[in-house]
């Protein structure tokens, strides 16, 4: 396995010692680095742990003393930790760099690097490049926020093997050196202010995954969102525009094509995903592999035959003439929206969660071809008055996701599309919303 070389840093502070974490202390040690690890959760006892002290790390649990800054010149973070937190504001203070895991993986990987950031659509395009890659027959390997830990992959991928990323902004934010040769940047909505605090807090991260790109690289982005293009001044990278509504030197679609500069790729009929957000989502990945050389016949084996990202728009199963559809990871209105548009079918609605204090009226625009809604946890009694206000006759409260699929399955017809979208976190009922979409498919299966 590799290990970092003339790395420039001597002794390292690992803050968090979740996945990433874990991996990037033990990249560390291998490549005789000095490292302290601290966490305020971690059991002293635990195997992680103690591997590591075996290495020769000093471990700092339970709490955050300053102290562990001493001697230290780089501080790599858990991504998820606050810049508020005590030892990172000290860090920044002493003018220690703070960086996240991705940054160590840029001093590893030498073979071509893609990286994937937006709002919504990242889990969905990555994917996509990955499997494009894959089968056009190229070495190729996936990682990042998709779910496994990027600096880890980097240490087994050969040098002509192309790696892709998915990143987060809180991924981007530590990085210093971080260069892909392909970014792609797919959209910005207002998210995750709560650890940003400004809008432009959050934009200005995200577009640190193309701070670095010379003329040598490609810069995807969408040229549909202001947003992004009012950062193209400053980008040095070759642009490569994607978009749904021009013609564009980029990828682009008509009724009928889905198209790379002047050439058709493919026909949209044959594309098995749905959704507006999906079809940006594939123009992207297309303009992306095209860097690379993906041929058209690899994307359309790909778009013929993928029907998804778990928990994302995914299709479950047809029962009955019914269609059932997962879009668990819609946790906001935004991401319910583009599944309600994704369908011409009349839709029975499966919605609810965590109550965030907003209210649910930015759906109105698009219920208009649901016939029946399904409702649950704390945000249910909201979602029932933005139902009657559209003018939807049937309208359910249910406890448990079983009676929810249960009901919708009693309101629908054949060729009616029953819709897991639920427009709200899960943590009210349910750890995570992986585990809210598998209650769901599990309901659907037992209902056949």
């Amino acid at each position: 396995m590799k290990t970092l070389k003339d790395f420039p840093y001597k002794q390292v502070l690992v803050l968090g010692l979740a996945k990433s974490g874990t991996a990037a202390a033990h990249l560390l040690l291998d490549s005789n680095i000095r490292v302290r690890v601290n966490d305020l959760k971690a059991d002293e006892s635990s195997e992680a742990v103690q591997a590591l002290k075996q290495k020769g790390a000093e471990v700092f649990l339970g709490d955050h003393p300053l102290s562990a800054l001493d001697g230290v010149d780089l501080m790599v973070k858990n991504p998820g930790i606050p810049y508020e937190n005590p030892l990172v504001d000290e860090a920044v203070n002493r003018g220690i760099p703070v960086v996240t895991e991705v940054e160590l993986t840029s001093h590893l990987h030498k073979g071509p690097l893609i990286g994937v950031t937006g709002s919504n659509g990242k889990t969905t395009t990555t994917t996509l490049i990955h499997k494009m890659i894959e089968a056009d027959g190229k070495p190729v390997s996936v990682a990042g926020n998709i779910g496994s830990v990027s600096c880890e992959v980097a240490r087994s991928t050969s040098d002509d093997e192309t790696m892709v990323i998915e990143l987060s902004s809180f991924q981007l934010l530590g990085t210093e050196d971080f260069r892909p040769d392909v970014a792609v940047w797919l959209n910005l909505y207002e998210a995750h202010l709560d650890y940003h605090h400004t809008l432009k807090n959050y934009h200005d991260a995200k577009a640190k995954l193309i701070a670095n790109q010379t003329s040598e690289d490609s810069l995807v982005f969408n040229a549909d969102d202001g947003k992004i293009v009012s950062y193209l001044p400053n980008a040095s990278a070759r642009q490569v525009p994607f978009s749904l509504h021009n013609k564009e030197k980029g990828a682009w679609t008509d009724e009928e094509n889905i198209y790379y500069e002047e050439e058709a790729v493919m026909s949209r009929e044959d594309i098995v995903l749905v959704g507006p957000q999906n079809l940006q989502n594939i123009l992207a990945a297309v303009a992306a592999v095209k860097q690379v050389g993906v041929s058209n016949q690899a994307i359309y084996e790909v778009l013929t035959s993928f029907t998804g990202v778990e928990h994302r728009l995914e299709f479950v199963t047809e029962s009955n003439g019914r269609l059932f559809y997962n879009d668990s990871k819609a946790t906001n209105i935004l991401a319910t929206s583009y599944a309600l548009r994704s369908f011409q079918q009349p839709v029975i609605l499966l919605a609810g969660g965590l109550d965030r204090g907003n209210d649910f009226e930015g759906l109105l625009p698009y219920l208009s071809g649901v016939k029946g809604v399904v409702l649950f946890g704390e945000t249910a009694d909201k979602l029932a008055e933005t139902a009657n206000s559209a003018g939807i006759e049937q309208i359910e409260k249910v406890d448990t996701m079983q009676q929810a699929v249960e009901k919708a399955y009693a309101m629908s017809d054949a060729k009616d599309v029953i819709l897991l979208s639920p427009a709200c976190a899960s943590w009210d009922q349910y750890s995570t919303f992986e585990q809210r979409g598998n209650m769901f498919t599990d309901a659907v299966h037992k209902l056949k």
